[in-house]
Formats: structure tokens, C-alpha cells, sequence
């Protein structure tokens, strides 16, 4: 509900950005390190080495989420789902483009395979135990993701479709009203579509933000009665593929990509493989 935080020096700060930091700090130098510390003197889980190896996350973060976002518009504009002037048509037109982070958007799938990627090869060069790195490093990033989902709220991304109107009554965390059209036209900045001003919406942001912290809380649950290592990442990985596609059914912002006549999203595509594999692997090793 408020996208800019505030002006300093001609610079907009948004609350969008400035929360995804938040929470990626607060994962990768708070967190993370304790985890790691609660193995104690083995090197081979030395919170030292996490510092270099958080950095290389943050670049996959970045360049996977946004090259994902990238590629999803360009299968909406070829699809017909975008006009001639969309990010699709700019990708194809100048394909380097997608590479700038200033002009925003990301994909929360991309950013969470490429930052395995990169803390897989970090991890590796850096001596950590790469199936302990992958159990601790996820709790700790959920936890980053229960932070920056605030800031999809604060500025308006992600937002669920309208509330039928028998369950309008329902509070928020459930729902909220979006603010109304002469609102949305003071902060351009706002991503609610004009279409839904005044309306009643599913509170799907903080569904996820909510959902993040309790897989956090399972997560640091499974570690504290030492799962076998590997474990905690795939029964992450399961719950939040499940739990993500369920979520999916209630947004409302046709940007992230409809396909199969509306009936799936594009993060309900990568849920469906992701669950199966993770499932399969979790199977196959015997828990």
C-alpha cells in the first residue's frame, strides 16, 4: 500500500526493494551463520565461509529472477497475451536488456534456482558440506522470503484476485481492500491494476509471507532433531511447491503468465516438476 518509502536526492526508495535487501540481509548474515554454527567445529560447516558464498547467491538470485521474468514475457508476448509496445517485444527487439535490473521485475522461481545454482558452485569451492549448505541455507532463505514478501504488499505486486462478495467480511490476513481509484492515480507506482480499486482482494502477499516463516519454522524444526542431511532441502522444496501452487488459485495479476486457457500460472507449471522430483528424491533416499 505504499510503494515509495521516501525521495532523498532526487532518488526514489522503494519499499519493494528496500524489503527484499531487508530480508536477504537478515537470511544471509544473521541466519544462515547460526544454523550453520549449531554443527559446531566441523570446517566443512564453518559459518566463516558462508559470507563468500552468500555473495554468489545473491548474484543467481538476481540473474535468475530476472532472466526468468524475462522469458516469461517473452512467451506472453508470442503468445498474444501482451500488445507490440510489451517487455516481450523490448526483450526480443534488444535482449540484453533483460539483463538491467532497473527496469524491475523478477520471478521468484528464478531467483530461488539460481541461487541454488550459484550456492551449489560457491559451496563447492568453498569446502561447505554442500547437502548441509542446501538444508540450512533454505530455512535461512525462507525466512529472507517471509521479509521480502511485505514489500510485494507495500507496493501492490502479486495481489489476489477479487473476494467473492459473501466473504468480503473476512479480515485481513485473509483479504483487504484495495485502495480507491483517486489513490491508485496519486501513486503511479502501484502495480494493483485500476480495474480492482475499491475491491475486495485475497491477501495472497502475506499468504506467502506467512507461508515462507512457517516453512522456516519446519525447516529449523527438522535440523534441531537431526535430519538426515539433504532432508530438510527436499521437504522444503515439497511443502513450498505444494503450498505455492494452492496459493496460485487465489491471485488475481495476469502478469505472471496464464497458459492452458487460464487454468495454470506460470509458477503452477514449475511447482508441478519441482514437486515430483524433490518427492522422488526424497523417496529414493529413504528419507
Amino acid at each position: 500500500m505504499h510503494p515509495v518509502l521516501f525521495e532523498i536526492g532526487g532518488r526514489t526508495i522503494s519499499s519493494f526493494g528496500t524489503l527484499v535487501a531487508l530480508g536477504f540481509l537478515v537470511a544471509a548474515q544473521w541466519v544462515w551463520p547460526r544454523l550453520l554454527s549449531v554443527y559446531g567445529s566441523d570446517p566443512r560447516t564453518d559459518p566463516a565461509r558462508s559470507a563468500s558464498v552468500a555473495l554468489w547467491v545473491l548474484v543467481g538470485l538476481l540473474l535468475g529472477g530476472r532472466l526468468v521474468f524475462a522469458a516469461v514475457e517473452v512467451a506472453r508476448h508470442l503468445a498474444g497475451q501482451s500488445g507490440p509496445e510489451s517487455l516481450g517485444a523490448a526483450f526480443l527487439a534488444s535482449p540484453l536488456t533483460a539483463l538491467d535490473p532497473r527496469g524491475g521485475g523478477m520471478v521468484m522461481y528464478g531467483g530461488l534456482f539460481g541461487g541454488l545454482v550459484a550456492g551449489w558452485f560457491a559451496s563447492r569451492r568453498s569446502g561447505l558440506a554442500l547437502a548441509r549448505a542446501f538444508d540450512t541455507g533454505l530455512v535461512a532463505a525462507f525466512v529472507g522470503q517471509s521479509i521480502g514478501r511485505v514489500g510485494c504488499l507495500m507496493v501492490g505486486d502479486d495481489h489476489g484476485s477479487k473476494v467473492p462478495s459473501a466473504l468480503e467480511w473476512l479480515p485481513f490476513p485473509f483479504t483487504y481492500r484495495v485502495p480507491d481509484a483517486a489513490w491508485l492515480d496519486a501513486h503511479p507506482k502501484s502495480l494493483f491494476v485500476r480495474e480492482l480499486a475499491g475491491e475486495t482482494v485475497w491477501a495472497t502477499q502475506t499468504w506467502m509471507s506467512l507461508n515462507a516463516l512457517a516453512l522456516a519454522w519446519i525447516g529449523a524444526r527438522l535440523l534441531r532433531r537431526g535430519a538426515r542431511p539433504g532432508t530438510t532441502a527436499l521437504v522444503l522444496l515439497i511443502l513450498y511447491g505444494a503450498s505455492r501452487f494452492v496459493i496460485e488459485l487465489f491471485r488475481g495479476d495476469a502478469v505472471r503468465g496464464l497458459w492452458f486457457g487460464g487454468s495454470l500460472s506460470t509458477s503452477q507449471l514449475v511447482s508441478i516438476p519441482l514437486v515430483l522430483v524433490a518427492l522422488f528424491l526424497f523417496v529414493r533416499r529413504g528419507r
